[in-house]
Order: structure tokens, then C-alpha cells, then sequence
């Protein structure tokens, strides 16, 4: 197993006889299993540090070659997370609060601007005049 990119160095080496050297910054957080031509790798504990990618590599017969098949390793800060996480629900309640401003602006311009008017229904003039008998009898007379 090689770290390739960051800095390149080997990080364990198991040789056809059992053989294992593992670097030491991963004696204690790396375990493996080798079953036939397998090796299961397993990696815990990881550090920021530790991010970069990873490539488990098999030497060639009568080759200077390497076969290999790798892996990128990004460790995240579990205290930078914790940090997006607070300042998402801060951005979100400034959001709330600005838009419920804005909603009591807009209340209160339509407040004084007086809009009730245009929205109520509008009563025509009418003239009541009583045509009943007795109040025609009395202006026939006069």
C-alpha cells in the first residue's frame, strides 16, 4: 500500500513469505488480512493528515513495473463540519428574519398608503323619494 501524491512513501509491504513492514505513523491504525492472493486493508483512525491517495500496488515477474489500482483519501475536520453546520442554521435565520421585515414593510405601506379604499365596494348616490298616497295627496293640495 503507497501514499502517492502528498508525500510518497510506502505505507505496508507484505512479500510472498508473510513478510509485513508497515510505516509507523500506521503501526497501531492499520490492520490487514491476506487470504490466497488477497489482502484486505483496513485503516481507522484517521487523521487530516492522512488524506491522499492511496494505491495498492503488486510487483511484475521480471518487471521494474508495478500493477496498481488506487484510492483517494480525503479526511474531513469533524470541527469544521460542526462549524458548516452552525453557520448553515445562522444564514437561515437571517433569511427568515429578513423576510419577515421585509413582509411588515410591505404591510405598512399598503397601511398608510390607504389601499382599503380601492378593495371596498362603492356606494352609489341614491335619492329616495316616497311616492307612498298620503305623501302625494299632501303636494296635490299646496
Amino acid at each position: 500500500l503507497l501514499k502517492t501524491h502528498v508525500q510518497p512513501e510506502t505505507v505496508l509491504y507484505v512479500s510472498n513469505q508473510d513478510a509485513a513492514s508497515i510505516l509507523p505513523a500506521f503501526a497501531d491504525r492499520l490492520n490487514y488480512t491476506k487470504e490466497g492472493k488477497q489482502i484486505v486493508i483496513t485503516l481507522h483512525d484517521l487523521q487530516k493528515n492522512d488524506s491522499d491517495n492511496y494505491v495498492c500496488a503488486e510487483e511484475v515477474e521480471n518487471s521494474p513495473l508495478l500493477s496498481a489500482k488506487g484510492t483517494m483519501v480525503l479526511v474531513k475536520d469533524a470541527e469544521g463540519e460542526q462549524a458548516c453546520r452552525d453557520s448553515s442554521w445562522v444564514v437561515y435565520s437571517l433569511i427568515i428574519v429578513v423576510a419577515l421585515l421585509f413582509s411588515a414593510l410591505v404591510c405598512c405601506a399598503l397601511y398608510h398608503a390607504n389601499m382599503k379604499k380601492y378593495f371596498q365596494k362603492k356606494n352609489t348616490n341614491v335619492v329616495y323619494e316616497d311616492m307612498s298616497y298620503s305623501s302625494r295627496r299632501n303636494t296635490l293640495v299646496r
